[in-house]
C-alpha cells in the first residue's frame, strides 16, 4: 500500500534532518557558544536568522513555529516577533503530482469516482491542499489531499524542535518547555491522520448539529483515506469581510463562535485547538450573515473531565475570590510545587484570560485596551515575575487550552464584538458536573469511533 511505503520513510527523514538541522542547528550552536564564552547574544539577529531558516522550508516545522509564537515565553520575545510573520502557505502540488497522489489513495480509476475535479488547488497549507470536486451525483465536494512524505517531514521537524527549546533553556526562561514539546508533538502527529480528523468531524456534528447557526462538513467515506479527506463543499465568505458590518451582525458571528468553542468543551471536554480566522467562513448573504462553517478538525483536543472541572473551579475561584478553589484548580491541571508567589503570578494570566467572563455587563474583549496592546502588559508581568521565581513547568494539557482561548479572543477582537461574555459563559456551565461531562464524552467518542484511540477518560 502507498500509505505503508510513505509512513515515516527513513531516507525522506534524513533529507529533512539535513536541511532543517543545518539551518536551525547552526543558530543553536552559535547561541550555545556565545553563552559558554560569556558573550552577549544579539537576540534580534538570531531570531531573524531563525525565521529565515524556517520560512524557506515551509511544511510542518513552520506550523510548529507559528504555534509556539502564541504561547507566552515558549520562546524569547524576539523569536516570537519573527515567527509571527511567517505564513503557512506551502507551495502547491502541480497537477501531475496531484494525479499521482490521488491514484495512490483511491486507485488507478480514481477520476471516474468524480464527475469533476479541479486541477488547481482552492487552498494550500503546511500539510496539504484542498481541491474542489464534484461527485458523480453532482454534489460539490472538497478534497483535502496531504503532501507526500509528511510523516517523515513531521518526525524530522519535531526532532529539530528540540534545538529551539535547547536554545531557549540557555536564555534563562520563565517557563520550562518540556511538557509543551510533548503536547505539540502529539497534536501535530494527530493532524497527519485524516481518518482521525473524519472522526473528529463526526463528533462535532453530534455536539453542534442541532444549532442552525453552525455547519459541520459531512464526510464522504468512500472517497476518503488516511491521507485524503473528501467532504461536502460549504460555500462561505471569510470572516474578516464582516468586520465593518453593523454591530448586530458582528455580535451574531461572535456569539456563534463562542458557542461553537465553549459548548463542546463545557459539555464534552473537547476543544478546537486552532481557532484562527482561516478555519471559519460565514454562510448567508453579505448583507445578512446567518452563521459559520467550521472547516478544519485536525487539531481537536480531548480532555479528561477533571481538567474541565478545573477550568470551572478556577473561574468561580477568581469570581468569588476563593483562593483555595483557585489553588485546587491549578493542581487539578497538573501544576506542581505551587508557592504563594507562583500562584499570584499565575493569577495575573488567569485574570487576563477569564477577564471578559468575570463581569456581568456588555463589553468588548479588550475593554478599552487597544488590540495591539491587549495582553502584552500581563504577559510582561508574568514573564518578569517567573524569571525571578524560577522556571515553571506548564502542564501538557494546559498548552492548547491556553492557546485556543487566546485565538478565540483574537476572533472577537477582529469582529469588535460587544457582548455579555459573563452570561454567555454561565449559560454554558449551568448545572455543570464533571460526571455529566464524562458520560457525554464517552457517548460521543463511541458514536464517532474515537474511543480506544488513546483518549484519557
Amino acid at each position: 500500500m502507498a500509505q505503508d511505503r510513505e509512513s515515516n520513510r527513513f531516507t525522506a527523514r534524513v533529507g529533512r534532518y539535513a536541511r532543517v538541522g543545518t539551518n536551525v542547528g547552526g543558530i543553536a550552536a552559535k547561541v550555545a557558544g556565545a553563552r559558554f564564552l560569556g558573550f552577549d547574544i544579539d537576540a534580534e539577529k538570531n531570531a531573524a536568522e531563525l525565521a529565515a531558516a524556517l520560512g524557506g522550508l515551509k511544511g510542518p516545522l513552520m506550523k510548529v513555529a507559528q504555534l509556539l509564537s502564541t504561547i507566552p515565553d515558549a520562546l524569547p520575545p524576539e523569536y516570537t516577533t519573527e515567527l509571527a510573520k511567517l505564513q503557512a502557505n506551502a507551495p502547491a502540488m502541480g497537477w501531475a503530482f496531484v494525479k499521482r497522489r490521488m491514484r495512490a489513495e483511491l486507485g488507478a480509476g480514481w477520476e471516474k469516482k468524480f464527475s469533476g475535479f479541479g486541477k488547481e488547488p482552492a487552498a494550500a497549507a503546511s500539510l496539504g491542499q484542498v481541491h474542489r470536486a464534484v461527485s458523480v451525483e453532482g454534489e460539490p465536494l472538497a478534497c483535502k489531499l496531504q503532501y507526500p512524505d509528511m510523516a517523515s517531514a513531521v518526525e524530522a521537524d519535531l526532532k529539530q524542535l528540540q534545538w529551539l527549546f535547547s536554545m531557549h533553556r540557555r536564555m534563562q526562561p520563565a517557563i520550562d518547555t518540556r511538557e509543551i514539546a510533548k503536547e505539540i508533538s502529539a497534536r501535530v502527529r494527530e493532524e497527519l491522520d485524516y481518518e482521525r480528523e473524519a472522526r473528529n468531524m463526526a463528533a462535532y456534528r453530534h455536539m453542534l448539529g442541532s444549532d442552525q447557526r453552525i455547519r459541520v462538513p459531512q464526510i464522504v467515506e468512500s472517497l476518503s483515506t488516511r491521507r485524503l479527506l473528501t467532504m461536502n463543499w460549504m460555500d462561505g465568505k471569510p470572516m474578516l469581510e464582516f468586520k465593518e458590518h453593523g454591530l448586530e451582525q458582528r455580535n451574531l458571528l461572535a456569539s456563534t463562535m463562542f458557542h461553537a468553542w465553549w459548548h463542546p468543551f463545557s459539555h464534552y471536554g473537547m476543544i478546537h485547538g486552532d481557532p484562527h480566522l482561516g478555519n471559519y467562513t460565514v454562510f448567508g448573504t453579505a448583507k445578512d450573515p446567518e452563521g459559520i462553517n467550521l472547516l478544519d478538525y485536525g487539531c481537536i483536543r480531548i480532555f479528561p473531565a477533571r481538567f474541565v472541572q478545573g477550568v470551572v473551579d478556577l473561574y468561580f475561584g477568581l469570581l468569588q475570590d476563593d483562593r483555595d478553589r483557585v489553588v485546587h484548580a491549578y493542581e487539578s491541571w497538573g501544576f506542581k510545587k505551587l508557592s504563594r508567589e507562583v500562584i499570584d503570578v499565575l493569577n495575573i494570566w488567569a485574570r487576563f484570560i477569564y477577564g471578559p467572563l468575570l463581569s456581568d455587563r456588555t463589553r468588548s474583549v479588550a475593554d478599552g485596551v487597544s488590540p495591539a496592546e491587549y495582553g502584552r502588559g500581563e504577559a510582561f508581568k508574568v514573564h518578569k515575575a517567573l524569571k525571578e521565581l524560577g522556571p515553571v513547568t506548564v502542564p501538557q494539557e494546559f498548552v492548547f487550552m491556553d492557546r485556543a482561548a487566546i485565538g478565540l479572543g483574537g476572533v472577537f477582537l477582529h469582529l469588535r464584538a460587544e457582548l455579555n461574555f459573563y452570561r454567555l459563559f454561565n449559560e454554558q456551565i449551568e448545572n455543570f458536573s464533571s460526571e455529566a461531562v464524562l458520560k457525554r464524552q464517552k457517548k460521543v467518542l463511541v458514536q464517532a469511533g474515537l474511543d480506544g484511540v488513546g483518549v484519557a477518560a
